[in-house]
């Protein structure tokens, strides 16, 4: 047996898409976790978080693109979509022995040389040019007449890009199996799962619930809190919306009385809410998904849309039994929500706090840092004794 690779030793970049104080989602937690255990150098397209001193990254050198000093960049880096596949192959990276990427966009397509091992966890495969690309299509005013033309060309070019880059990583991490299978289906690379690190310790259990279901999102479409909307209005059922976003007046011109909007709020109240709940519901199809997983540390069950990261962090009582998290449903309709809903009501009473809860450590960070560390070691070891990557397997 090999002796394991000390990666203390080793020079190593880390490289995201973008560090800005409205970044705040699953793949920014998975760099401030990643640097809580690797000692690394830090490069990003854009960075306001080093100046910001209620950041972690406060004070930190991290290295950027030209996109930085491009108009309007604090504000989001997507209106310059066709520059970010160049700004990211920009990085020299030449001096580190180890590249490890957190990409759900182009940071994967960083250029490496034979000796550098690159290590990419990746979130998802870009979604607005793969999966949602017909969404993004119909719901953007360039995607119709002459301007649409020229966005599919873009979008076209982009996915060509996009598979390009995929080879130069060596190994992929997914946040959940099904990602993993997104990006087999998109890049045909395998990819180890290791799921994100979800705060658990931060939320505090409740056993005891209030008459309220919640839901915790930005308001943008493919959050489908429309849906969720919609169904409330129906079931008549009190419902608290906590969160911001483009689509916030629409949903709230759609609600009922029953249906509070709260906006963006600070974590201690989302906290509180999510510990009060008598369930949180979910009906979005995302790849992992943190919220469903923060509100099970509360103890309070989920009620979620039966498709991607979902199926893999809610347990359906119907099919756990003592051990259930929640209900999921199917179709992704108000109807098959509303039906989830009234089974929730039903089985309300076989719901066990304390097992909702237990379930939620499985994904706490102390599991991701003994699973990180550990397959970093062992995609070193194997790659110092030449043994071929994934990469160079198909």
């Amino acid at each position: 047996m090999s002796d394991p690779v000390d990666i203390t030793t080793l020079k190593i970049a880390l490289v995201h898409e973008w560090l800005t104080p409205a970044a705040t989602g699953g793949s920014e937690l998975v760099v401030r976790e990643i640097l809580s255990h690797v000692e690394a150098d830090l490069f990003a397209l854009v960075d306001f978080e080093s100046s910001n001193p209620e950041s972690y990254l406060y004070g930190r050198p991290i290295g950027t693109s030209f996109i930085q000093n491009l108009p309007r960049s604090q504000a989001g880096v997507q209106k310059y979509l066709p520059l970010l596949p160049l700004a990211i192959e920009q990085f020299d990276l030449g001096e580190y022995d180890l590249i490890l990427s957190s990409s759900h966009a182009v940071a994967k397509g960083v250029l490496t040389r034979p000796q550098q091992l690159h290590i990419c966890y990746c979130h998802t495969p870009m979604r607005y040019i793969w999966d949602l690309t017909f969404d993004y299509l119909r719901e953007s005013r360039l995607g119709r007449g002459l301007p649409g033309w020229v966005t599919r060309l873009l979008l076209h070019q982009l996915r060509q890009w996009d598979v390009l880059s995929a080879n130069r990583v060596d190994y992929f991490i997914a946040n959940s199996e099904y990602t993993a299978r997104r990006i087999w289906r998109c890049y045909r690379r395998r990819a180890e799962v290791i799921y994100p690190p979800v705060a658990v310790e931060r939320f505090p259990f409740e056993a005891k619930k209030q008459e309220f279901y919640l839901t915790v999102s930005r308001l943008v479409s493919y959050k489908k809190i429309d849906l969720i909307v919609r169904a409330f209005n129906q079931l008549g059922y009190p419902l608290v919306v906590i969160g911001s976003g483009p689509q916030a007046s629409r949903l709230q011109a759609l609600a009922q009385s029953n249906i509070k909007f709260l906006g963006s709020q600070p974590n201690s109240v989302v906290e509180e809410y999510m510990s009060q709940a008598k369930a949180f519901v979910y009906a979005a199809c995302e790849d992992f998904g943190i919220a469903p997983v923060e509100a099970q540390a509360c103890g309070t069950p989920v009620i979620a849309y039966g498709a991607g990261g979902a199926l893999e962090t809610v347990r359906d009582i119907r099919q756990w039994g003592k051990t259930g998290t929640g209900v999921l449903f199917k179709p992704q309709t108000e109807t098959a929500l509303m039906e989830a809903v009234k089974t929730f009501e039903e089985l309300r009473s076989r719901f066990q706090p304390e097992a909702v809860r237990s379930h939620s450590v499985r994904f706490a960070p102390t599991i991701f840092e003994q699973r990180y560390l550990s397959y970093l070691e062992r995609c070193c070891r194997d790659f110092q004794r030449g043994i071929p990557t994934e990469s160079q397997v198909f």
